[in-house]
C-alpha cells in the first residue's frame, strides 16, 4: 500500500484547508483509512476515520464539527475538509490505512500503512 498525503499549508485561525491522500495497492477497499496528527513534542493523535466503502466515518471529539473526511473511489483518494482552523491543529498530518476493527480505528497501532505526512500550520 502507497500513501501519499498532500494539502497541508500555512493558515490563519478561523481559515480552512483540504488534504488529499492518494492511496494505491491491491484490495485498497479492503482497508479503513485514517488521519492522525502530531503536534510539535506531542504523542501523534487520531483525528477521523472512513471506510471506502459506504462511507461511515467517525471523529475525534476535538475536530468535530469543524473537520469532514470524505472519500472519493474513483480516485482512490480521501479527503480531510478542515474548517474554523485553530492554532492548537497546528501538526503534521498523517493518512494510515487499517484492516483493523472498526471500533479500534482510534488506536495508531492498528494502522498498517501510513503516508509520509503534510505540516499544517494555523497561525493566531
Amino acid at each position: 500500500v502507497q500513501l501519499q498525503a498532500s494539502g497541508g499549508g500555512l493558515v490563519q485561525a478561523g481559515g480552512s484547508l483540504r488534504l488529499s491522500c492518494v492511496a494505491s495497492a491491491e484490495r485498497i477497499r479492503d482497508y479503513k483509512m485514517g488521519w492522525f496528527r502530531q503536534a510539535p513534542g506531542k504523542e501523534r493523535e487520531f483525528v477521523a476515520v472512513i471506510r471506502w466503502n459506504g462511507g461511515q466515518s467517525y471523529y475525534a471529539e476535538s475536530v468535530k464539527g469543524r473537520f469532514t473526511i470524505s472519500r472519493d473511489n474513483a480516485k482512490n483518494t480521501v479527503y480531510l475538509q478542515m474548517n474554523t482552523l485553530k492554532p492548537e491543529d497546528t501538526a503534521v498530518y498523517y493518512c494510515a490505512a487499517s484492516l483493523g476493527a472498526w471500533s479500534t480505528l482510534h488506536d495508531q497501532n492498528v494502522y498498517n500503512h501510513w503516508g509520509q505526512g503534510t505540516e499544517v500550520t494555523v497561525s493566531s
